[in-house]
Formats: structure tokens, C-alpha cells, sequence
């Protein structure tokens, strides 16, 4: 059956929705005698941001090096935008921005976003494509007053920025954060979530973003909440608040891991 707008051409059916930016099936890593990653399932989906929240500690790093290819001795079945996580063809489809700054010191910002560029994509024939997309990642991380400035002489939550505006360069799918607002000021802190919304909505960007502060939990659009290589709950705010009859994420949580409690002891015997 075609579908009609009133006085208009037939349209086409709705279109499938798109496959998942990330999905995970028994995702497990173990490290020495610990086994940091517990058969961890969840899905991730375009356009949207899912925060991953939980305690120093309980995995949050070790998944998102799982994600965008970088953690060893991963099994169980990992995919990132329809291939194996670390596949070749992800590397200019991901952005990846640790918790220590990748920066420079002895270039300005727009010399470190040039360089990263021309790794990107190198060659003259790119030069025009890189000026642009390195003049546009210093906007959308709020730092064209600070372009010429060198990174050393910036204030830490600043390299952050510059960090984050190199993972920008090349308009990434996926954008796998590691505790991006870690030591910056609640203004810092209110942009750069204004930002990631911009690019969820406007781009259709995956954000996957790590984080052990509890109120910037309300800012995702759905939660993974770990403890001790463990999924506790994914599930937006809201349902998390509801399933708990509590009035915040972190009391939601913590009800959470009192109830997982008993379990946990039982299972490590």
C-alpha cells in the first residue's frame, strides 16, 4: 500500500530504521587472572547519546577501547557500523577522545588540528576539504579566538577542547568519549553537552560517553549503568527513575547496586 500527502504525490514507504552504530553480544575481556568485561550485551544507535556511568573502576575504559579496536584479547561478538570492531574501514568512521589530552604543546591549536588533518587525509589535492574541516572543528568546540594560541599555554579543560575538536576533523559516525568534561567548569561543562546534542540531532553522530558524574546522567538519551564489569541497567533516565521509584539517576543506581548486591556475592563464591 503507497502512502499519499493530501494533493500530492505518492511517497514512499517509511524506510527501515538504521542498523545499530554499536552492538554487542558476550562482549568479555579478561586481564590477567581478572576478568574485567562480563558478557556484556547492549545497542547503540545513531543519532543518539548513551551515556556509560558507573563507579572508578568498573570497566568504563576497557569497554571503549573494546569499541573502537584498541583492547586485546576481546571475545564475544563486537560491531561498530556493520563491521568487527577494529576493522580497517572504521578508522575514519570513529572518533576517539581519551581521558588524557592528545595534543601538542609546541603547536597552536590550529597547527595540531592541521596536522591531524593532513593524516586524515593527506595530499594536495585534500588541502581545501582539510582547511575547511580543521576552520570548522575549532568552531564547533568554541576556540577560533584561541586558534593561533600554542596548546601548552592553554588551560587543561582548553587541550580537552582541542582533543575533541582533532576527533571532530573527519565529521565522525561514532564519537566514543572517555570522560570528556572531567575538570572543566559547569559553563565548560553546559557547552560541550550542548555540542554533543548538536551533534546527535544535526549529524546523526553516535555518542558513546563515559562519565562517573551522576547529574550528567539526565543530559544522555539512554544509559548504561556498570559496576564491577557488570550492565546494571540500560535504559533511558526516565525509565531508569520509574523502574525504581526514585527521583534521580543516582539514587537509581545505587538502589540498583543495592539489589545486585546479593547476587554479585553469590556469583563470586
Amino acid at each position: 500500500m503507497m502512502n499519499y500527502e493530501p494533493g500530492g504525490a505518492p511517497t514512499e514507504p517509511p524506510s527501515h530504521p538504521p542498523p545499530p552504530a554499536i552492538e554487542a553480544r558476550g562482549l568479555t575481556v579478561v586481564r590477567g587472572d581478572r576478568t574485567v568485561l562480563r558478557g556484556l550485551g547492549f545497542t547503540v544507535r545513531p543519532g543518539s547519546i548513551t551515556g556509560l556511568l558507573g563507579p572508578s573502576g568498573c570497566g568504563k575504559t576497557t569497554l571503549m577501547r573494546a569499541v573502537v579496536g584498541t583492547q586485546a584479547k576481546a571475545t564475544g561478538d563486537l560491531q561498530v557500523l556493520g563491521h568487527p570492531a577494529g576493522h580497517p574501514a572504521l578508522r575514519p568512521r570513529i572518533g576517539y577522545v581519551t581521558q588524557a589530552p592528545s595534543v601538542y604543546t609546541d603547536l597552536t591549536v590550529r597547527q595540531n588540528l592541521d596536522y591531524f588533518a593532513a593524516v586524515l587525509h593527506p595530499g594536495r589535492a585534500h588541502r581545501d576539504a582539510r582547511n575547511d574541516a580543521v576552520t570548522r572543528a575549532i568552531g564547533d568546540v568554541d576556540l577560533t579566538t584561541r586558534a593561533d594560541a600554542l596548546a601548552g599555554a592553554l588551560s587543561g579543560g582548553q587541550r580537552s577542547r582541542v582533543s575533541l575538536a582533532a576527533a571532530l576533523l573527519g565529521t565522525p559516525e561514532l564519537l566514543v568519549l572517555d570522560e570528556p568534561t572531567v575538570g572543566l567548569d559547569p559553563v565548560l561543562r553546559r557547552d560541550l553537552w550542548d555540542l554533543f546534542h548538536r551533534l546527535a540531532a544535526d549529524r546523526g553522530t553516535a555518542l558513546l560517553i563515559s562519565s562517573h558524574v551522576m547529574d550528567e546522567a539526565e543530559r544522555c538519551h539512554r544509559l548504561l549503568l556498570m559496576r564491577d564489569g557488570r550492565i546494571l541497567a540500560d535504559d533511558t533516565p526516565e525509565a531508569l527513575r520509574r523502574r525504581t521509584r526514585t527521583a534521580t539517576v543516582e539514587e537509581a543506581f545505587l538502589r540498583l547496586v543495592d539489589e545486585a548486591a546479593p547476587i554479585t556475592e553469590e556469583a563470586s563464591r
